[in-house]
């Protein structure tokens, strides 16, 4: 017996080695290859690979931003001395615009002609911009290509536009959503936080037998609800309310997201710090009462420093819901990539955007690499507020 003992024990040994090295791997591929596709939008522009940017010969100016492109051709900027260039005027052209410029005759049978009068309008028009398929340029072009600036760090983090459709140059500023996801997320977690703990000491110290036992599989049933049934609560029930309590043009606000969001946080921080609260040791309590401490003070004094682990766990989940959930809070918030302000102005959120723009977006295009850098900084500020609140944790009381 003792030889197949010491070989079921050396298997399970091996198996659960295994599948704790084979979890470690695949999470560390994951990061690996998050942080891989993100990093690649900074070596590249923004302007489709297949187009250029052609302008007269005789411009002055030497390379333009992803932005300044999207402000030209909005006609934001309509003069070149804006962007470094002589006092004249921009004139922005597509090649639809170009084709539209010159008869049938002109262009031949199957726009055969299209290259050299491509050329010839640019070099008459000291004014010009033209965006333009490359294969459409003659190969000794005589015109002048203009250079995009690559995407920067910089950019990308402080930008206030997310226009990832933008023709001919995409925007992608993540400011407004990193502002929108830490609204969301602070409310959240303001909201849920005190109120959460609260409740768990209520039933851990305070409720009788017979009210816990029903209180805590009702709240423990609320964290197998999916998100798209609270996204839909929110939306009927609260957005209307907060938008006829505050008078506002819309309800769908970073307000709502934030009490939507704690509602989902609730029964993750209450049932995991009622058990921490429940497991300080009866001996304790007895002792601290017996030496003539309050129940609130042997509550504040001994109860919740022994169970501050506990806690600390359940406040990292709570934040951790808030911090990545996507559905409820694509619902609820409005979905508008604008720097907010105050907590009642609609916000786009990190998840809430990769949710939304990931299946539209050409697999390993600009546009692809932009959610990935996204999926990085939302896994940058996770792995923050976890390291915050484990050095809170660590610390002596």
């Amino acid at each position: 017996m003792k030889p197949v003992k010491r070989i079921i024990e050396k298997t399970a040994k091996g198996v659960l080695f295994t599948s704790s090295m084979v979890t470690s791997v695949t999470v560390l591929l994951v990061v690996i290859f998050l942080f891989r596709e993100g990093i690649g939008l900074f070596n590249q522009t923004s302007v489709e690979k297949h187009l250029v940017i052609a302008v007269n010969s005789a411009n002055r100016v030497s390379a333009l931003s992803s932005t300044e492109v999207k402000s030209i051709f909005n006609q934001d900027i309509t003069n070149w001395k804006e962007v470094g260039g002589d006092d004249i005027e921009i004139a922005p052209k597509t090649i639809d615009d170009m084709a539209s410029l010159f008869t049938e005759e002109e262009l031949g049978e199957g726009f055969k002609n299209l290259a050299i009068l491509i050329e010839k309008y640019v070099e008459e028009n000291p004014g010009v911009i033209a965006s333009i398929p490359e294969s459409y340029l003659k190969k000794e072009f005589k015109g002048k290509l203009i250079p995009l600036k690559k995407i920067s760090v910089r950019e990308f983090l402080t930008g206030t536009e997310w226009i990832p459709t933008a023709h001919p140059a995409a925007v992608f500023g993540a400011w407004p959503l990193i502002l929108g996801t830490l609204w969301v997320s602070l409310g959240a977690i303001l909201l849920a936080l005190p109120i959460g703990l609260i409740t768990a000491i209520y039933m851990a110290e305070v409720a009788g037998q017979r009210l816990r036992n029903i209180l805590k599989p009702v709240i423990e049933l609320l964290s197998g609800i999916p998100s798209v049934v609270y996204g839909f609560f929110g939306l009927v029930v609260l957005v209307p309310l907060i938008q006829k309590l505050f008078k506002l043009d819309v309800g769908e606000t970073a307000l709502a997201g934030s009490i939507v969001l704690a509602i989902m946080a609730l029964p993750t921080i209450i049932t995991i710090a009622e058990d921490a609260i429940r497991t300080t040791p009866r001996a304790l309590k007895e002792a601290s009462l017996a030496l003539g401490a309050s129940h609130f003070q042997t509550l504040l004094k001994v109860t919740i420093p022994y169970a501050k682990s506990g806690i600390i766990a359940a406040i990292i989940l709570g934040i951790g819901r808030a911090v990545g959930e996507t559905m409820a809070v694509l619902m609820v918030t409005g979905n508008a990539s604008v720097v907010p302000h105050t907590f009642l102005e609609p916000v786009r959120t990190i998840p809430a955007t990769i949710a939304a723009e990931l299946g539209e977006a050409p697999f390993g295009g600009t546009h692809f690499k932009a959610l990935f850098a996204l999926g990085i900084i939302l896994f940058i500020m996770t792995f923050i507020f976890n390291t915050l609140v484990s050095t809170v944790k660590t610390r002596k009381p």
